[in-house]
């Protein structure tokens, strides 16, 4: 199962939903699903507010259950408890941001074998040297260790939490661009806009 990350405050963006802005004529977060159904046995979108803004990506809606907002961390929360209550048999699942729209077809193989081959915990990807702590294969079963780290320890930032498990680490290249480039702020969408043409992969 996969987890699409879109409850963000997107600050850096003048508010809003980061992922229902346009890049190549469609939404990011419609790049972001395109490249992730094919790898995953469903999606789930963590987002928080009025689902109704969502309705036509044909993907269920779940928002964080834990009071103020506290990042990306409550998101991978929200999507693991809703797998374990409709899919118990599905053991893990995949988180990826929303603003992500060029996602490499071969994300959610490669992390579940790195993971499967060094008998981690978690996978996370990596690419120009930098980890992407929120691009990651987790058990579903962590998820009461994470509720605990939210609640009891107010541990919010993912990479602290990810310290206390067992972690592969699976690298792609940059060249010619980074499959995990998110898009931040409006100069982030323009590059975006750049990094489309060059691949010729309009969705639209």
């Amino acid at each position: 199962m996969g987890i699409l990350l879109a409850g963000g405050l997107a600050r850096r963006m003048g508010g809003g939903d980061k992922a229902l802005r346009k890049c190549g004529g469609i939404s990011l977060l419609a790049h972001a699903i395109a490249a992730l159904r094919p790898q995953c046995q469903g999606l789930v979108l963590s987002a928080n507010g009025d689902s109704a803004r969502f309705a036509g990506f044909d993907v269920p809606v779940v928002a964080d259950d834990l009071p103020g907002f506290r990042g990306p961390l409550a998101g991978i929360l929200a999507g693991l408890d809703w797998i374990a209550a409709r899919c118990p048999d599905v053991p893990l699942a995949i988180s990826v941001p929303a603003d992500t729209p060029f996602l490499p077809g071969d994300l959610a193989a490669r992390l579940m074998d790195a993971r499967a081959k060094g008998n981690a915990a978690i996978a996370c990807a990596r690419s120009g040297g930098r980890t992407h702590p929120a691009v990651a294969v987790w058990p579903v079963s962590i998820r009461n260790d994470l509720r605990h780290a939210l609640v009891v320890e107010d541990r919010r930032k993912v990479e602290a939490f990810l310290q206390n498990y067992s972690r592969a680490i699976v690298e792609w290249p940059i060249d010619p661009y980074d499959p995990f480039f998110n898009t931040n702020d409006p100069s982030d969408l323009a590059a975006a806009e750049t990094i489309l043409s060059l691949r010729g992969n309009h969705l639209a």
